[in-house]
C-alpha cells in the first residue's frame, strides 16, 4: 500500500508584478495556512517519507511552514520539472520515487495537480471528488491510496481517493472549537 498526498503550494503574494512567476514567495495568508495543513497531516499521521516540491520559490517555503516534522522525517526532492508540470510529468516524477518510500507528497502547482489528482481517481471519495473538481485552491490536499508495492505501478485509474481537504476548511472547524 503506498500513499500519495498531493499538496498545491500556499497562497502566494503578487506584491510585485514585476517579479517572475517561479520567484513569487507566499503571502501573509499562505504563511498561515500552511502551518494549518501541517497540523492536520500530523493529527493524522501523514507525515510523508518523502517530498517531491517545484523549485519556484512559494513551493520551497511551503514545506518549511508545514511543520519540522515535515523537514526532520522526509527526504525532499526539489526538482524544476514539477514547475507548472502537467499531469504527464507529475506520473514521471513519482515513477522515479524509491519504493522504499511508503508515502510520498508532492507540492506544486495548478493546474497540472487538479488534471494528474482527476486522472488518478479510480474509486473512494466521491464526494471529495466534486469539490475537488470545483476548486483545488492553494494548500489544498488530495490523499490517495494505492494497492501497489512499487510507484511504477501507480497508472491512470488506479488510486483511491481518500479525502480532499482545504485550508479554508480546517481553519472554520478550528475557529468552532476556539
Amino acid at each position: 500500500m503506498k500513499t500519495l498526498l498531493l499538496l498545491r503550494h500556499a497562497k502566494s503574494s503578487w506584491a510585485d508584478p514585476a517579479r517572475a512567476d517561479h520567484d513569487r514567495e507566499l503571502n501573509r495568508r499562505g504563511e498561515n495556512a500552511a502551518p494549518a495543513m501541517g497540523r492536520f497531516l500530523r493529527d493524522k499521521g501523514l507525515v510523508p517519507n518523502l517530498i517531491w516540491c517545484s523549485t519556484a520559490a512559494r513551493t520551497v517555503q511551503t514545506p518549511g511552514l508545514l511543520g519540522r516534522d515535515f523537514a526532520n522525517q522526509a527526504d525532499v526532492i526539489y526538482s524544476e520539472d514539477l514547475y507548472m508540470a502537467n499531469e504527464k510529468t507529475l506520473l514521471e516524477c513519482l515513477h522515479q520515487t524509491h519504493d522504499e518510500a511508503e508515502s510520498v507528497m508532492m507540492i506544486g502547482h495548478n493546474p497540472g495537480f487538479e488534471d494528474f489528482a482527476a486522472e488518478l481517481f479510480g474509486d473512494g471519495d466521491g464526494e471529495a471528488l466534486l469539490e475537488m473538481n470545483r476548486k483545488f485552491p492553494t494548500c489544498g490536499l488530495c490523499h490517495f491510496e494505492f494497492d501497489i508495492d512499487h510507484w511504477a505501478d501507480v497508472a491512470p485509474d488506479t488510486g483511491r481517493l481518500v479525502r480532499f481537504v482545504k485550508v479554508k476548511d480546517l481553519q472554520a472547524a478550528s475557529a468552532a472549537v476556539n
